[in-house]
């Protein structure tokens, strides 16, 4: 008798096979073969900052340009410094706290690791 990969999904071991595809009755899940390594977890994006350093959560950055703030109108000028960064996945990297702006996203290019 073949042995089934258990599910990935829900770890059960009552796998069956239809063609090329393996289905978990329990979840309801499939997946293929070939499938198993690609849903492997892939590799965590690196943040970089203007100068190509990587970036970490946690990290002191400076501001290299002035940056005009919308909604408010204010500025956050060049050599602003910006302690205890969150990495985030989105269009602008950074997560902060700017003192005297409060709570904001910055985009990496902006910034360089102090």
């Amino acid at each position: 008798m073949n042995a089934l990969p258990p599910c990935p999904q829900c770890h059960s071991e009552f796998v069956y096979e239809d063609g090329a595809a393996y289905i978990c009755p329990e979840c309801g899940h499939e997946w293929t073969v070939g499938a198993e390594a690609a849903t492997a977890e892939p590799a965590a994006k690196v943040y970089r900052d203007s100068a190509g350093n990587i970036l970490q959560d946690g990290d002191t950055v400076t501001v290299i340009k002035d940056l005009k703030l919308k909604g408010s109108g204010g500025v956050i000028k060049m050599g602003t410094k910006v302690k205890n960064i969150r990495l985030v996945d989105s269009d602008h990297d950074i997560d902060c706290k700017v003192d005297g702006f409060g709570a904001m996203s910055l985009k990496s290019e902006f910034v360089k690791k102090a």
